[in-house]
């Protein structure tokens, strides 16, 4: 019970656990949540058991990828036997119960630092849980690490003064993606089944494409959160597109991260209750098959991986067709005047307090998007912005009432080479045109999935599922079709 608010009353319960397979999996570290989940209710195992199982992947792995910021054994331990007493006594369980996960070190954990990757921020205590990370406790997670973050959560590539830089466990010279780069690193290494993170500009979905895992990006509203200071205001980009989520191995595991993080919490100003199941869609269900927004081809290995979703889901009874709409390279442009023309107003604490990789992100993406917006946007530019959103909305919206799904790249390359985005301008210019659809997407505020398909020349590569709004249920429909006939898998050994 939190403000007279019973936080257990769940908007639906999640799918029923699939059928477990263990074949292969001699440590519980390579279990899925829903397996663990599963085995701990119903006594097959014990929450310490599968939490020194993670705890002991972590001291073997974690020294390499440097995906965890801080391990929190001691806790993790403690929490794990509460839950098998709660077990033992026989009461109500949530989904996540008694299961390994970690928490993003931008969000705040009671007793623990919120960095941010912010050397200046390196004793930031926080006195409570932020809404993401009380609803991740509230549905039985037992929260094992921290992971890593760059510098303001701006880049996406894992690197800040403070913590370190995090490595593909692919490739060291390959990006985790940013800013959920530790959370997807350590899910992929095995660390821990279900990762937190948080998008504004595809900080969950890009990180899950760049080390071969899934990543839900939900709808607005959908997941409670909160990011930013404990007793200030959020900017308004933050509120409008910023999102909390989970990152896992498996797009069950999704499923039951967003059963277990989706909770009211008052502390989130735009929460809706709303069921995690809809109604059926009219079937066929026609995919919109999105290659190219017009801003950025994709590379030969994403175009395969498109094709082969394509084919799966055709298979699989849906109807698939290439469609064209240019509104998706308007809602990526927009994104730049709308979020990052906001941040101007922090820039100045980011010179006082950012480190040296994020201040140079940051001067190349305002070069790139000087281009279109101008250097000093006027208040009339930014209303008129807002105003141009809302329409680009209903566009989508009246679109998909044909299309309750569109097929599309996560990113138009595979995983960036390390710090490409500070090289110089004119490769930041390539690395925001790859990734127009992680722009878009929080601009139009509607779920998208990143699924993993297939290695190609060592590297993950994957696709996109985009669904109608509180939708996500169809998302993973048509993401397990994918992911039945994906030919890679995790965990992985670090490969360095």
């Amino acid at each position: 019970m939190k403000d007279g608010v019973d936080m257990k009353q769940s908007p639906s319960q999640p799918a029923a656990p699939h059928v477990l397979n263990h074949k292969g999996k001699d440590e519980l570290w390579q279990w899925t949540a829903t397996e663990l989940a599963h085995a701990i209710k119903t006594r097959a195992i014990s929450s310490r058991e599968a939490v020194a199982s993670s705890l002991k992947r972590i001291e073997e792995v974690n020294p390499k990828v440097n995906a965890l910021v801080e391990v929190c054994a001691e806790e993790a331990l403690a929490a794990a036997d509460e839950a098998d007493q709660a077990v033992a006594r026989g009461e109500e369980l949530g989904p996540l119960h008694g299961v390994p996960v970690s928490t993003k070190v931008n969000s705040d954990q009671a007793g623990h630092v919120t960095t941010d990757g912010i050397v200046a921020y390196k004793d930031n205590v926080a006195s409570e849980d932020s809404p993401q990370v009380f609803n991740l406790r509230n549905a039985g997670a037992v929260i094992v690490g921290r992971s890593n973050t760059p510098s303001f959560s701006y880049r996406w590539f894992t690197n800040n003064d403070l913590h370190g830089r995090t490595l593909n466990p692919w490739e060291a010279a390959r990006t985790p993606g940013g800013s959920s780069g530790g959370a997807a690193a350590a899910v992929a290494a095995g660390m821990m089944p279900i990762g937190h993170g948080n998008d504004i500009g595809g900080s969950i979905r890009y990180p899950a494409y760049a080390c071969g895992i899934a990543g839900l990006r939900p709808t607005l509203g959908r997941i409670p959160g909160w990011y930013g200071p404990p007793n200030g205001d959020q900017s308004l980009a933050v509120q409008l597109m910023s999102v909390e989520g989970p990152l896992a191995r498996s797009v069950a595991d999704l499923r039951l991260g967003l059963a277990g993080m989706s909770d009211f919490h008052p502390r989130d100003p735009i929460h809706s209750s709303v069921p995690l199941t809809g109604s059926a869609l009219q079937k066929p269900i026609r995919v919109g098959l999105l290659r190219d927004a017009g801003v950025a081809r994709p590379t030969e290995a994403v175009n395969r991986a498109v094709d082969e979703a394509a084919e799966k889901l055709r298979g699989a009874g849906y109807i698939v067709e290439e469609v064209e709409l240019p509104l998706f390279e308007e809602a990526y442009k927009l994104w730049y005047l709308l979020c990052m023309m906001e941040f101007k107003q922090v820039m100045p604490l980011v010179e006082q307090l950012g480190d040296d990789g994020m201040k140079q992100a940051a001067k190349h993406y305002y070069a790139v998007s000087e281009e279109w917006w101008g250097k000093d946007p006027s208040l009339s530019d930014y209303m008129k912005g807002y105003a141009r959103r809302g329409t680009l909305i209903y566009r989508l919206q009246e679109f998909m009432q044909a299309y309750p799904l569109l097929l599309m790249p996560v990113s138009a390359e595979q995983a960036f080479e390390q710090d490409a985005d500070i090289a110089s301008v004119e490769s930041m210019r390539r690395l925001m045109a790859a990734q127009w659809s992680m722009m878009a997407v929080p601009v139009l505020g509607f779920p998208a999935i990143s699924v993993p398909t297939s290695v190609k020349g060592g590297l993950p590569v994957g696709v996109q599922l985009l669904g109608r709004r509180f939708r996500e249920d169809t998302l993973f429909d048509a993401a397990e079709v994918i992911e039945a006939h994906a030919t890679i898998e995790t965990p992985i050994d670090p490969r360095f």
